[in-house]
C-alpha cells in the first residue's frame, strides 16, 4: 500500500501506541515490526523531506539512479536479515569490487595477490606470494602488523607498501588527521589478502534492491498502522522534562503535544542533538558529494575507485555498475570528507570513536536511563559504526524486546 504521509499539526498523539524517530533501517524495521507483529499504531517522525535515511536514492536529471548519501551495497552473512529485507524488494545479484588509483594505475583493494603483481611486478610478486603462503598459509587474511612481526625484511616491505600506498593518505583525507595522528591500533589491522578473490566483501549474501532503496523503504513503511511526518525535527516537537535542574538530571518524561507519551519511543538520531548539545557536540566526520554526468556508457572500470595517493576526494562511485541500469549516459559521484561542525547544514556520517568521545556519549546516554520507554538504536543514537545488516539485526531484536515486554 502507499505511504501514509501526514502533517504533524494534524497528529492526535493519543491515538498512537509508539513513536519512532527516523526512517532509515533502524527506524523503518522497528516501525514495521511494531505495526505488523504487534498490531500497534506507529508514528514516524522524520527530519528530512523523504524516507529511507542515508539509503535514499532517486533518479537524477540524466535518468540515472543515484544514492544521495553515499554508495550503499547490501551484504550480510545473516540469512534471517537477508530474508527479512527480501520481503520488500526484488534483488539484483551484485558483487562489489573496489580499485585503488595508484598514480593512474588501478590496483584491487583490499590488497591481494593481484595487487601485489601490479605493485611489484610478476616475478617479485611470485616470490613474495610464495613467502606469504609459506609463512601464513594460502587463502588467508593477515594484517600489516603480522607481516612486520615476522622480522622478514621482504614481508615488512609489503607491509610498508600497503601502509603508504593504500592506507595512509586515504585515512588522512577520511578522518582529517596528520600521519602522526593516525591511530596505530587501526594501522595494525590493515589487511593483506593471500588470495585472488577481488571482491570487496566476502559475505554469503550480497546484492542490490532491484528498484532501488527508496522503493524498498516505501514497501516496508507502506502499512496501515504506520503514519509518517516528514520535514519534522523531533527536537522541535519533543518537550523534555527532567527530574531536576542539575545539568546531569535524568529524563523524567517526553511530552508530545503537551501529553507525556508513555508508549515506546524508538530514537535513531544523534543523542547529543536531542539534548541540544548541553555537554558539547559529539564529534563526527561529514561528507560532501559532487555529481558529474557524462555522455558515455561508463566512466570507471568498476563501482568504486579509491584515491589512495592523489586527489583531495577519497573515492568516486559510478552507480550504474551497482544498479545494472542501462543507459548511454552515466553519473559519477566524488566524495569529500570533512569535519562535522554545523548540525543545521551538515549530516553526521562517521562517529570519531575513542575513549574520550565514548565517555562523552555515555554522559548523554545516562540522561535517558531513567526513562524505560526510550530506546536509542542505530549508528547515531549509539555513537557506533554499523553496517546495514547489523542495524536490521538490532532493529529486529529491539522490536522483539519491546513486544515481549508487553
Amino acid at each position: 500500500m502507499a505511504l501514509n504521509i501526514i502533517d504533524f499539526k494534524d497528529v492526535d498523539i493519543s491515538s498512537y501506541d509508539a513513536v519512532v524517530v527516523g526512517s532509515g533501517f533502524a527506524g523503518a524495521v522497528t516501525a514495521r515490526e511494531l505495526a505488523e507483529r504487534g498490531g500497534k499504531r506507529v508514528l514516524i517522525i522524520e527530519k528530512r523531506p523523504h524516507i529511507a535515511g542515508n539509503m535514499y536514492d532517486e533518479y537524477d536529471e540524466a535518468g540515472i539512479l543515484v544514492h544521495r548519501y553515499g554508495p550503499h551495497i547490501f551484504h550480510t552473512c545473516d540469512q534471517q536479515v537477508f530474508n527479512y529485507v527480501r520481503q520488500f524488494t526484488g534483488w539484483i545479484a551484485y558483487q562489489h569490487h573496489v580499485l585503488a588509483d595508484w598514480y593512474g594505475t588501478y590496483m584491487p583493494v583490499p590488497f591481494n595477490k593481484n595487487s601485489m603483481e601490479i605493485a611489484f611486478g610478476e616475478e617479485k610478486a611470485a616470490h613474495l606470494i610464495q613467502k606469504l603462503i609459506d609463512t601464513f598459509g594460502d587463502e588467508r587474511k593477515v594484517t600489516i602488523n603480522e607481516l612486520r612481526a615476522t622480522d622478514d625484511a621482504e614481508l615488512a616491505e609489503v607491509a610498508d607498501f600497503v601502509y603508504e600506498n593504500v592506507f595512509l593518505y586515504y585515512t588522512q583525507k577520511q578522518w582529517g588527521v596528520t600521519p602522526e595522528e593516525v591511530d596505530p591500533s587501526v594501522t595494525a589491522r590493515v589487511p593483506v589478502f593471500i588470495s585472488r578473490d577481488d571482491r570487496y566483501f566476502q559475505d554469503t549474501y550480497q546484492g542490490m534492491p532491484s528498484l532501488g532503496y527508496t522503493a524498498l523503504f516505501e514497501d516496508m513503511l507502506g502499512h496501515a498502522g504506520i503514519d509518517i511526518c516528514l520535514s519534522t525535527d523531533a527536537v522541535s516537537v519533543f518537550d523534555l522534562e527532567f527530574e531536576g535542574d542539575a545539568e546531569d538530571s535524568k529524563l523524567a518524561c517526553i511530552k508530545i503535544k503537551g501529553q507525556a507519551f508513555t508508549g515506546p519511543i524508538v530514537y535513531t538520531g544523534p543523542l547529543d542533538e536531542l539534548f541540544c548539545g548541553r555537554f558539547g557536540r559529539l564529534p563526527y566526520r561529514t561528507l560532501d558529494f559532487v555529481y558529474e554526468t557524462y555522455d558515455e556508457e561508463y566512466k570507471l572500470p568498476c563501482g568504486t575507485v579509491n584515491y589512495t595517493v592523489t586527489e583531495d576526494y577519497t573515492r568516486i562511485t559510478e552507480f550504474k555498475h551497482l544498479t545494472r541500469q542501462k543507459s548511454d549516459k552515466t553519473t559519477i559521484m566524488k566524495e569529500y570528507s570533512r569535519a562535522y561542525e554545523d548540525p543545521d547544514t551538515q549530516i553526521p556520517y562517521y562517529a570519531i570513536i575513542d575513549d574520550e568521545n565514548k565517555a562523552h556519549y555515555e554522559r548523554y546516554l545516562a540522561l535517558t536511563e531513567s526513562l524505560p520507554n526510550f530506546y536509542p538504536v542505530g549508528r547515531l543514537a549509539e555513537y557506533r559504526y554499523y553496517n546495514m545488516d547489523r542495524i536490521v539485526h538490532l532493529a529486529l531484536g529491539l522490536s522483539r524486546k519491546i513486544l515481549d515486554a508487553e
